[in-house]
C-alpha cells in the first residue's frame, strides 16, 4: 500500500498570498542571517561594504524575480525551474537544473535544523550534551543534540502531512514572531545608550593596505554571498498550484520578500556592530577578531546586542526570533524540497513512488525521502554541513542562470525587449557569481573550500550515474 499511487488526488490550492510570501520570506531569513554579520558580513567588509553590496545582491535578486515572474506566468506549474529549463532547452538541462536546485533546498534544511543546537548551545550551555558523542572534523556530535534536530524534522514531517493550508498558516505565525523580534530589538537599540553610531566606525574592514582595491575586494567579497542570502525566494514558483491567486500577483511576492530580507539582514548587521561589549572599547573590528576566543551568547554579537540593550528579556526575545527563522528555514525548503521532487517524478526524471499524494493533497513520500536525507545529514556534523550548504549556493545560481537565460529565449519569440535585456543580465550575473564561487581568484577569499569542490564533484558523478540509469530503463521512471 505504500507504494500505491492515487492519480485521482491533486494538489490543493489553499494558500494565500501572505502565506506564499511568509514561505519565501522564511526561507531567505534563517538562522545565518543571525550570525552572518559575525562571521560573513563584518569581518568582509565592515557596515558600509556589507550596506553597499547587500543593496547591489538585492537590486540583482529584483532582476532575477523579474525574470521569473515571467517564466510563472507561463508555466504555473509546481516545479519552477525545473520546467523552465526543460522546457526551453531540453529534459538534459532541465535534469541538470533540478538536480543542483534540490541539493540547494535540501542542503539548508538539516543546516537550519542543527543550528537549534547552537542557540542551545549559547543560551542553556551543555544541556543537550549527553549520551555518546562522536566528533566529525574537530565538531563534536552529541547524542542528545541530535535527538533535538530530528526530532524536530520529525514533528515538521507531521505538521506538513496535515496539509499546505496549516502549514502555510504555521509558516505565517512564526515570520511574525520572527519579525516581531528583530523589530523589538532594533527599536531598543535605537533607544539604547549602550548602542552607538560611533561604533559603526570604521565603515569598512582595516585590513587591506590598498584603500581603493581593499574596497572593491571587500564589496565583492559579501555580494557573491547573495545566491546563498537570498535563496527562498525562489522558492514561489515550487507553490504555484497550490496558491488561490493569480500569477499576476507572483511578483510583488518574491520582490517583497527580497527586500524585507535584505532589511533584516542590514539591521542584523547594524545592531552587531552598533552594540559592543566595553572590554572592546567600542571597536567593532576588535570584537570580531576575537569571537573564536568567545562562548555562548558573546559569540554571536547580534545576540549579545540583545543581551546588552535589553538585559535577560532581550535574550530572550531574540532568542524566539532565531528559533522562529530556524522553524521558518525548515518548513520552507522541506516543502519546497518535497514539490519540486513531486514534480521531477511526474515528469519521469524520478521514480513515480514520490509523485504519491496522501489524502491531505500533499506529496508525503516526497516529503518523507526529505526527511530521511535531512536526518542523515544532521549526523555529520556542522562542518560537513558547511561544506554541503556552500554547494548549495552554487545550486541557487545555477538554478537563477536557467530561469533567465529561459525568458531571455521566449521573449526573444515575442519581442519582449524588457525581458530580453533582464533575462540576459540575469543570466550573465549568475553565471558570474557561480564562476567566482567555482575559481579561485587573487583577493578574493571567497570561493568554494577543497571539502566542498570534492563534494561537488561526487555529486556530479551521481547526476550522471542517475541520468544514464533513466536512459537504460527507456527514457523515464514508470
Amino acid at each position: 500500500m505504500l507504494f500505491t499511487i492515487d492519480t485521482e488526488r491533486q494538489l490543493k490550492r489553499e494558500l494565500t498570498p501572505l502565506n506564499v510570501w511568509s514561505l519565501a520570506f522564511g526561507c531567505v531569513i534563517g538562522w545565518s542571517a543571525y550570525v552572518m554579520p559575525g562571521t560573513v558580513f563584518l569581518p568582509n567588509a565592515g557596515p558600509l561594504g556589507t550596506l553597499i553590496a547587500m543593496e547591489l545582491a538585492t537590486v540583482v535578486m529584483l532582476i532575477i524575480a523579474y525574470n521569473y515572474s515571467y517564466m510563472i506566468k507561463k508555466f504555473p506549474l509546481t516545479g519552477g525551474e525545473f520546467i523552465y529549463a526543460k522546457m526551453a532547452f531540453g529534459e538534459v538541462n532541465g535534469f541538470l537544473c533540478a538536480w543542483f536546485l534540490s541539493l540547494s533546498y535540501l542542503a539548508v534544511i538539516p543546516l537550519n535544523a542543527t543550528a537549534l543546537n547552537l542557540i542551545m548551545r549559547a543560551v542553556f550551555g551543555n544541556a543537550f550534551q549527553f549520551g555518546f558523542h562522536y566528533t566529525v572534523s574537530g565538531y563534536d556530535v552529541w547524542f542528545g543534540e541530535m535527538l533535538l534536530a530530528i526530532g524536530m524534522l520529525a514533528l515538521f514531517m507531521f505538521v506538513s502531512n496535515r496539509g499546505v493550508i496549516f502549514t502555510g498558516k504555521l509558516q505565517t505565525f512564526l515570520v511574525m514572531v520572527l519579525l516581531g523580534g528583530v523589530i523589538v530589538i532594533a527599536g531598543a537599540a535605537f533607544f539604547s545608550p549602550d548602542a552607538s553610531s560611533s561604533n559603526i566606525h570604521p565603515m569598512f574592514h582595516p585590513m587591506t593596505p590598498s584603500f581603493t582595491k581593499g574596497i572593491v575586494a571587500q564589496i565583492i567579497a559579501v555580494f557573491v554571498t547573495g545566491p546563498q542570502s537570498f535563496v527562498g525566494f525562489d522558492t514561489v514558483p515550487q507553490l504555484m498550484e497550490e496558491s488561490n491567486f493569480s500569477s499576476d500577483r507572483v511578483k510583488v511576492v518574491m520582490d517583497t520578500s527580497i527586500v524585507c530580507g535584505a532589511f533584516v539582514y542590514l539591521v542584523l548587521t547594524l545592531i552587531a556592530c552598533s552594540v559592543i561589549p566595553y572590554v572592546y572599547h567600542h571597536s567593532w573590528p576588535a570584537y570580531i577578531a576575537d569571537l573564536s576566543n568567545q562562548h555562548g551568547t558573546s559569540a554571536i554579537p547580534t545576540l549579545n546586542a540583545a543581551k546588552i540593550v535589553m538585559g535577560q528579556a532581550g535574550l530572550w526575545v531574540i532568542t524566539a526570533s532565531v528559533i522562529a527563522a530556524m522553524l521558518t528555514g525548515i518548513i520552507g525548503f522541506y516543502t519546497a524540497t518535497s514539490r519540486l521532487l513531486f514534480s521531477m517524478s511526474r515528469d519521469g526524471m524520478i521514480p513515480k513512488w514520490f509523485s504519491y499524494i496522501n489524502k491531505n493533497g500533499v506529496p508525503s513520500h516526497a516529503g518523507l525521502f526529505c526527511g530521511i536525507v535531512a536526518g542523515l545529514i544532521c549526523l555529520l556534523g556542522r562542518p560537513v554541513m558547511g561544506w554541503v550548504f556552500d554547494m548549495a549556493s552554487l545550486g541557487a545560481a545555477i538554478g537563477f542562470a536557467y530561469t533567465s537565460l529561459s525568458a531571455a529565449k521566449y521573449a526573444w519569440s515575442e519581442r519582449r525587449t524588457d525581458i530580453i535585456i533582464f533575462g540576459l543580465l540575469g543570466f550573465v550575473l549568475s553565471l558570474g557569481i557561480a564562476v567566482i564561487m567555482l575559481v579561485p581568484l587573487p583577493g578574493l577569499n571567497v570561493s568554494l573550500g577543497h571539502e566542498s569542490y570534492i563534494l561537488l564533484f561526487a555529486w556530479v558523478i551521481m547526476g550522471i550515474l542517475f541520468y544514464v540509469i533513466r536512459r537504460i530503463l527507456g527514457g523515464g521512471y514508470k
